[in-house]
């Protein structure tokens, strides 16, 4: 049977009104893996950040069809709540920058792979709707696995496969998350734009968030403060 796909990479082009991420889910994989090592050495500021700062997450992936090396890479909050017990995994992300037809191996090289790397169990995350219509926030997941290799890495037909990538040694990591809920209502990207606008000058909670500072990134750290402020917004009228 053909699993669920959901794109969701590292580091991806920009939403077509904003920023974007990209990657594939998978089904529950029940099976017991092995925690994935550190193989690379880059894990300085932000694999630290990840382990220090955040409980919580922000996590992109794509709810519209789109084929990618003829899969296609569609994955919103409604197929994982189809899933069998609303699990997926969260597999598919990298981080290559694309600028034109240039692939920079940048500073951020990892900082997807690492986030995920630094999730523990019962760790919040809003699942973010990106590369669409109308990009933002819709509900809220949780991780109910940590890091294991991303089984993508090493499948020939997949379009997230690395030939560089070693079973004894894999380079990308996956989790596991859990549907928790739907947000009470949508929170759109321009929403969120406009109040880290605003914070930028007022010093508000919204002030340095990830979605506008590291936009390409799939997979983005929340502060506390951050993740409170979105999720009383849908207490509120859209502004």
């Amino acid at each position: 049977m053909p699993r669920p796909r959901k794109r969701l990479a590292g580091a991806a082009k920009p939403d077509k009104k904003g920023p974007a991420g990209k990657r594939t889910k998978t089904k529950n994989s029940g099976e017991a893996s092995t925690k994935v090592k550190n193989s690379s050495p880059q894990t300085s500021t932000s694999e630290n950040c990840g382990k220090n700062l955040s409980k919580y997450w922000l996590m992109k992936s794509e709810p519209e069809s789109r084929l990618e090396k003829g899969v296609d890479v569609k994955f919103s909050i409604e197929d994982l709540k189809a899933q069998p017990k609303q699990i997926a995994g969260w597999d598919g992300v990298r981080n290559y920058q694309l600028v034109g037809w240039i692939v920079l191996i940048s500073s951020a090289l990892g900082q997807a792979r690492n986030f995920l790397r630094a999730m523990k169990l019962e760790e919040k995350a809003f699942f973010y709707h990106s590369n669409c219509k109308e990009p933002g926030i819709a509900g809220l997941v949780k991780i109910v696995k940590e890091a294991y290799p991303d089984h993508t890495q090493f499948e020939k037909s997949n379009p997230y496969y690395d030939p560089s990538s070693k079973e004894d040694n894999p380079k990308w990591s996956m989790v596991d998350v859990q549907f928790v809920r739907m947000m009470k209502r949508f929170i759109p990207l321009a929403e969120l734009k406009t109040h880290h606008q605003a914070h930028k000058a007022t010093g508000g909670p919204l002030k340095t968030m990830a979605l506008f500072t590291q936009q390409r990134l799939s997979v983005q750290p929340l502060t506390q403060e951050e993740f409170d402020f979105v999720l009383s917004l849908e207490e509120k009228e859209p502004s």
